[in-house]
């Protein structure tokens, strides 16, 4: 055998190698409980909306992944076929045009487009749906930097009670998260956030339900969802709102509903009936935006 052929057997067997190498890693890694959830931080079931949120996002980076394959193994393929080889002089064959090829650039994209934007506004209308009115409705409003939260009365909350939120002071220490503002919800029951701002911009974020809104001055925001699961789940703003950003953390509670009627009747007891409204707004242009 001559030389050429042995070099080109053996970079044949090193790409065959590596190429199932890289196939087999892809497969075992794929295997992990990590991967199959997108690396996000919840588990499915969490929230109504959690496994939707989190199909959507594991199948976009499955087809991401895909194309991503299918370009890198292009190129890979051109650099080879097309590379220049030893003894060749002069420029290759120059093409001005190729209308199939361009027509394929074109519609393919095209298409993958529209399916990335058909499967986000499903998901988006359905995640956003509110044409049913809420089991629980709560008025949600962030402040530098705490929570106040406005339980409204409806089908499952007798009276309008509140609960004032106080800012975390981080000392570099353990936090008492039993001293956070803490957001009280019944399992299985559909809840309406309305998400308002006391001062500046704000975000409504809880890593767990996969949900983030920003909280807008003089605009009321919305989250629909039905918690259900129950545990306690970390939430903080997730919007730069000035010096103690860092300390806006609140938690939310997700109970049945016999320990969140028990809640609701402590509130009572303490005298935390009616909603703390506008009067508690610092931003003087409010009036003047809504």
């Amino acid at each position: 055998m001559s030389s050429q052929n042995r070099t080109g057997s053996r970079r044949k067997t090193i790409t065959t190698i590596t190429g199932l190498a890289i196939a087999g890693a892809l497969v075992l890694t794929g295997c992990s409980p990590e991967v199959e959830k997108g690396w996000l931080p919840t588990e499915r079931g969490t929230t109504s909306n959690s496994d939707r949120i989190m199909d959507l996002w594991v199948n976009s980076w499955i087809a991401a992944l895909a194309v991503g394959i299918i370009t890198w193994g292009l190129i890979v393929w051109c650099l080879v076929a097309y590379r220049r080889r030893k003894g060749t002089v002069g420029f290759p064959r120059q093409t001005s045009f190729n209308l199939p090829l361009e027509v394929f650039y074109l519609t393919i994209p095209l298409f993958m487009v529209l399916v990335f934007f058909y499967f986000t506004d499903r998901d988006q209308q359905a995640i956003d749906d509110r044409s049913q009115p809420a089991d629980v409705v709560v008025d949600v409003r962030g402040k530098q930097w705490a929570w106040d939260f406005n339980y409204k009365s409806g089908d499952v909350i007798e009276e309008d009670v509140h609960e004032a939120g106080v800012q975390a002071h981080l000392t570099g220490n353990t936090i008492d998260k039993e001293q956070l503002p803490t957001l009280y919800l019944p399992v299985n029951k559909s809840v309406d956030l309305e998400l308002n701002s006391r001062d500046v911009i704000h975000s409504f974020w809880v890593p767990a339900f996969l949900q983030k809104r920003d909280m807008i001055p003089g605009k009321t925001n919305y989250i629909r969802f039905t918690p259900t699961k129950e545990g306690t789940y970390d939430g903080k703003c997730a919007e730069l709102c000035g010096e103690y950003h860092s300390e806006m953390l609140f938690r939310v509670k997700v109970v049945s509903e016999a320990e969140f009627q028990a809640h609701m009747e402590e509130l009572k007891a303490a005298g935390n009936t009616g909603l703390l409204g506008v009067e508690y707004d610092r931003n003087p242009n409010l009036n003047e935006i809504k």
